[in-house]
């Protein structure tokens, strides 16, 4: 069993979780993810990791809820403990000296790009970090990602915090200004890094996409999360969830990850948080 030690509210409906695991803290690397399950009767479900620490043996998640398993979670409290806790899962992502590296994040894929941004500072990058929301109420991690940024770039949906506007305007326009940029990492909503991809396609900047498809066992055994790049199939949960953001066919990812949503929804209604815990009615 896997102790949550402790929580915090980052944002309306957005929580981050210290959840003692040992092993998983030990070997986590930035980009990688794990999988969970609440109880006997949960689901399965994939949380890139935001953060580890292997002298506390513990590890951070970063939790939206969208979802009956994702409300659960959040409505479990400190002393609580997980049935299952699954990682490091996934190839890490590649950090090297690349130069200039811009590092976007949209929603809470601002908590994975965190510790990606930290790792390329530290090998020596010159880091410019974009974290955009829909509004200034739901921005996580800005001052966390700031110290680790040789500059840092806001955008707001609706304007109120930063520059109005996607995280793809912000990066257009620092090349549009003429930044010599050698990589770009990107994190977040699958629309928001086809978007990012588009921009720099025109360039040839090579951009990497941690991708987000439906996921079961995590290991490659069940299929769920294939993927086409390169006109080729790949799985997300051992051959990413890191890849080649020009290759990638951003369609058949959008139609697959809304396959479901008719069940999941309905999952949800069936449900509601009762007493801390989230119960059938």
């Amino acid at each position: 069993m896997y102790e949550i030690v402790s929580k915090r509210d980052l944002a309306p409906a957005i929580k981050q979780l210290e959840i003692l695991a040992p092993l998983v803290a030990k070997k986590a690397r930035p980009g990688q993810f794990v999988v969970l399950r609440v109880d006997e009767k949960g689901e399965r479900i994939p949380l890139t990791i935001q953060d580890w620490s292997p002298e506390k043996g513990t590890v951070n998640l970063v939790v939206l809820e969208i979802g009956k398993t994702t409300k659960q979670l959040n409505s479990l409290g400190v002393g609580d403990r997980l049935l299952n806790f699954i990682g490091p899962l996934g190839k890490p992502t590649e950090i090297e000296k690349y130069g200039t590296v811009v590092c976007v994040g949209g929603g809470v894929g601002i908590a994975s790009i965190y510790p990606i941004a930290r790792a390329l500072k530290d090998a020596g990058n010159k880091v410019i970090s974009i974290i955009g929301a829909k509004t200034s109420e739901l921005l996580i991690f800005e001052e966390e990602i700031k110290s680790f940024s040789d500059e840092l770039h806001v955008t707001t949906d609706d304007g109120s915090k930063g520059q109005r506007g996607f995280v793809s305007n912000a990066l257009k326009k620092l090349i549009e200004e003429g930044w010599n940029i050698d990589r770009v990492i990107a994190v977040g909503p699958v629309l928001m890094m086809k978007a990012v991809a588009d921009v720099t396609r025109p360039r040839d900047i090579k951009t990497i996409v941690s991708l987000n498809p439906i996921m079961v066992d995590g290991t490659g055994m069940c299929g769920c999360c294939r993927v086409e790049v390169g006109g080729e199939t790949k799985f997300a949960c051992v051959d990413g969830p890191d890849f080649d953001a020009h290759l990638v066919n951003f369609n058949i990812l959008l139609a697959r990850n809304e396959r479901y949503l008719k069940e999941e929804k309905a999952a949800l209604e069936r449900c509601k948080i009762q007493g801390g815990a989230m119960k059938r009615k």
